[in-house]
Order: C-alpha cells, then sequence, then structure tokens
C-alpha cells in the first residue's frame, strides 16, 4: 500500500470515528440519563455513569396519560406513510429513471423544490383544508401530511436505485414472454429491493420524527412526538430524558432491522468498483 493511499485510509476511518461518535455520543448520554435514579440526576457535581441504575422514570413515563395512545398512533401513522410513499414513489421513481421526457431534469428539480418550502407557512391553508376534506383528527390525514412530506426524497432515492438496474435485463425478460408490468415486478423490483429498503428506512424515520404537522392537525389522536412536545414542556428533567429514549428506541430497531439490505446495497456499490 502507498504511503499517499494509506494517508486517505486513515483519514477516511477518522471521519468515520467522528461520525459514529456524533450520533452516538448524545443516544448513550440520554440512555444514561433515562436509567438515572431522580435524585441523583439532580445532584452535582454529576457523574456520566450513574451509580446505579432505575427503571422508575421510565416506567412512570410509559404509565402517563396518552403515551402508549400516542405511540400506537404513532407507529399506524409509520406504517401508512411508508405505504403510500412506496405504492406512489416507487412508480414514480422508476418513470424517472427509465422514460426520458422533456423537462424531466425539471421534474427532478421541481420535487426536490418542495421540500424547501416551510411547512409552517402553510399551517392554516392546511388545517382548513383538512377540516372541510374531514380529515382534520385523523391519522389516515397525518399519514397524507407525512406522505407528502416523504416522497421528493423517495422518489429521487428510488430513481437512482433503477437507473442502476441494468435495462438489457428487463427487455431480456420482455423478449422471453414478461410484460413491461411483469419485468418491472419480477426483475427490477428485487434487484432495487436494498434501495427501496433506504428508502423505506427514511420514510419512517421522517414520519416518526414529524412535529409540527403532527401537532396542528390532531388534537385528541397525537403521534408520538406531539404528545411528547405538548407534555415535555413543563415536565420535569428526568421524565424528558424518558421521552426522549422512548421516541428513539422504535426507530433504531427499524434501522436494524433494515440494515440488512443496506448491507446488500452498498456491498454490491464496493462490488461493482
Amino acid at each position: 500500500m502507498t504511503f499517499p493511499r494509506l494517508q486517505r485510509r486513515i483519514l477516511l476511518y477518522m471521519a468515520v470515528v467522528v461520525i459514529a461518535l456524533w450520533v452516538l455520543v448524545p443516544l448513550v448520554l440520554i440512555a444514561l440519563a433515562a436509567f438515572t435514579p431522580r435524585l441523583e440526576l439532580y445532584r452535582w457535581p454529576k457523574t456520566i455513569i450513574p451509580s446505579a441504575f432505575s427503571s422508575a422514570t421510565m416506567s412512570f413515563f410509559l404509565r402517563s396519560y396518552g403515551t402508549v395512545s400516542s405511540l400506537r398512533n404513532s407507529v399506524l401513522v409509520a406504517l401508512l406513510t411508508l405505504g403510500m410513499t412506496l405504492v406512489v414513489g416507487a412508480p414514480a421513481g422508476y418513470a424517472v429513471a427509465r422514460y426520458v421526457f422533456r423537462g424531466r431534469e425539471a421534474f427532478r428539480l421541481g420535487i426536490l423544490m418542495t421540500r424547501m418550502f416551510p411547512t409552517s407557512l402553510l399551517a392554516i391553508p392546511l388545517i382548513v383544508t383538512f377540516i372541510r376534506w374531514e380529515l382534520y383528527d385523523t391519522l389516515i390525514g397525518v399519514a397524507f401530511m407525512h406522505t407528502a412530506m416523504a416522497l421528493p426524497f423517495a422518489v429521487l432515492i428510488t430513481s437512482g436505485i433503477f437507473s442502476g438496474v441494468p435495462k438489457e435485463l428487463e427487455e431480456a425478460a420482455m423478449t422471453l414472454g414478461c410484460s413491461r408490468l411483469g419485468a418491472f415486478v419480477r426483475v427490477a423490483l428485487p434487484l432495487a429491493l436494498p434501495g427501496l429498503a433506504a428508502a423505506a428506512m427514511f420514510t419512517f424515520v421522517i414520519s416518526w420524527n414529524e412535529v409540527f404537522a403532527a401537532a396542528i392537525l390532531t388534537v385528541h389522536n397525537r403521534t408520538l412526538p406531539a404528545q411528547v412536545l405538548t407534555s415535555l414542556e413543563v415536565a420535569p428533567l428526568d421524565f424528558r430524558f424518558a421521552g426522549g429514549f422512548f421516541m428513539i428506541i422504535p426507530a433504531v430497531i427499524f434501522m436494524a432491522l433494515a440494515r440488512r439490505y443496506l448491507f446488500q446495497m452498498w456491498g454490491g456499490a464496493i462490488a461493482e468498483r
């Protein structure tokens, strides 16, 4: 291995370590604080590692009003958002990747520009529209909103994935009797599965962490982030750490389940090099 190549590899490893610490350190600190006894949490000077662990704060948070129902609402909204985003976004990404039409690049840019528009400016029109459509304070209404927010990224991610699937494989399938739809379902879709998993993970995280739309479009059927935002504003510090840790866990579990497909995608990309 040459010296410049060794330098690049060392810099790459250092960057990976820094990014990993930037992500993991806050998670670890929140987890430690969530299971630290209340009196020790308020003690000064504090220690990073508590002398004892306690689940009292977490148990109290789970038994508090609205936590379980808002957790159920968050899971349902995230799954609805996931399904609608993939059903609409995957064919749209395939069309952008496969078909050449006038204004395709402008269409891609337009998709991304929709995310630049601040959602807060749409608060009142959204509320009025959802009330008229009888979608206000419903889970399907929040899922529609989250789908609109996740679709631009899903279309861009899936279009990039489908661009990497050789078009000749679909043409070969069609010469063997497959229809256009059959070639898409039987050839292109399985090969794009790792990328779809990445898009699904991204969509799930967007929906799970979204607060503003869920807070303004619901009153009784709040999702977990909206419930935590409204209830923890006046809550003590230990209760906030418990709520933060509880919000992190489902997203981490979902990422752990989807990582196998991500490794397949990255492994394939490395192998191609």
